[in-house]
């Protein structure tokens, strides 16, 4: 690669704009959820009527009273509820996002719950105020240890908090981000940057998550662990981390080569993800005294059970 990263992707395609979510947020601040649901299913007068007296007379929400009366489901109650708390939320039948992605499409599940409760223990762990800045590895021993799940989740996790997230599929073995967001002509990503073939954009906003972007890997190379052990792989890291608040890696399981390891190192930070009744403890132990080699500061283990 004859060209510093900077030089590969210009200002103008990292450039932030507001999004019609944003302007919505601002619009809907002092709104109440039973005048969101109400404009949203356009509520008549008298529907709203009807849910106010159901809702004293029994004790209810707003939203509660609506769905039993069958002039709102439960997605337009959760909709309202985060259009309020200015929370991305994706309930459009026609959204490219995988149902892999559930903090973005059930954000109040239990699963959600449990990725904002790890996002909190990484920033605690990972983002205090004299620690250098680092993007985090996210590592398993196997595929099919629900790696790229875990990877798109926590990203959509940090990008539902202020400042922006990357998301960067750096499995460029089995890539899987580009399916999962839904992301069209995909061709070009850091395989293009590491390459050289870089022509376009390789940093995709996600409609549906105003604060989060995603890197694919592009063109899939036969020559996966030679490109990211090139220096251009490092320099773009260093140069992607003041742009974005949080950025999140995605890698090739241990099985498939020496990628992780390489990733990681030149990340700067890794989780460990192992799948229940399935990872063998020999591999996690092997893979973390790789990673322990190097540079890399392990910010813990994390167990899926989906």
């Amino acid at each position: 690669m004859s060209q510093h990263p900077k030089n590969i992707f210009g200002a103008s395609q990292l450039d932030y704009q507001p999004s019609e979510f944003q302007e919505t947020q601002v619009i809907n601040e002092a709104r109440s959820i039973g005048e969101i649901i109400s404009q949203a299913n356009n509520l008549s007068p008298d529907q709203i009527e009807q849910i106010l007296i159901h809702q004293r007379t029994h004790g209810v929400r707003f939203g509660e009273a609506a769905v039993a009366l069958g002039m709102a489901n439960s997605d337009d109650v959760l909709w309202a509820l985060a259009q309020q708390f200015h929370y991305p939320y994706s309930v459009d039948s026609s959204t490219k996002l995988s149902t892999e992605l559930i903090v973005a499409t059930k954000p109040f599940s239990e699963q959600a719950e449990a990725f904002r409760s790890m996002r909190s223990h990484l920033i605690m762990r990972m983002y205090s105020d004299n620690a250098p800045r680092k993007a985090i590895s996210i590592l398993s021993a196997d595929s099919g240890d629900g790696k790229s799940y875990f990877a798109a989740n926590l990203a959509t996790a940090f990008s539902q908090l202020s400042g922006r997230t990357l998301l960067i599929d750096a499995n460029m073995r089995s890539p899987r981000q580009h399916e999962i967001f839904g992301l069209k002509d995909s061709a070009v990503g850091l395989s293009s940057i590491l390459s050289g073939r870089a022509t376009g954009s390789v940093i995709r906003p996600v409609k549906e998550l105003p604060n989060l972007f995603v890197m694919p890997v592009g063109t899939t190379p036969p020559n996966p662990l030679e490109l990211l052990e090139r220096p251009a792989f490092g320099m773009l890291i260093r140069e992607l981390l003041p742009k974005f608040d949080h950025v999140i890696v995605d890698t090739p399981s241990a099985s498939q080569g020496a990628d992780y390891a390489v990733i990681a190192a030149k990340a700067g930070a890794a989780l460990l993800v192992a799948r229940q009744n399935k990872t063998h403890m020999y591999a996690l132990q092997e893979m973390q005294h790789t990673v322990s080699l190097g540079p890399t500061a392990i910010a813990g283990t994390v167990m899926n059970e989906y």
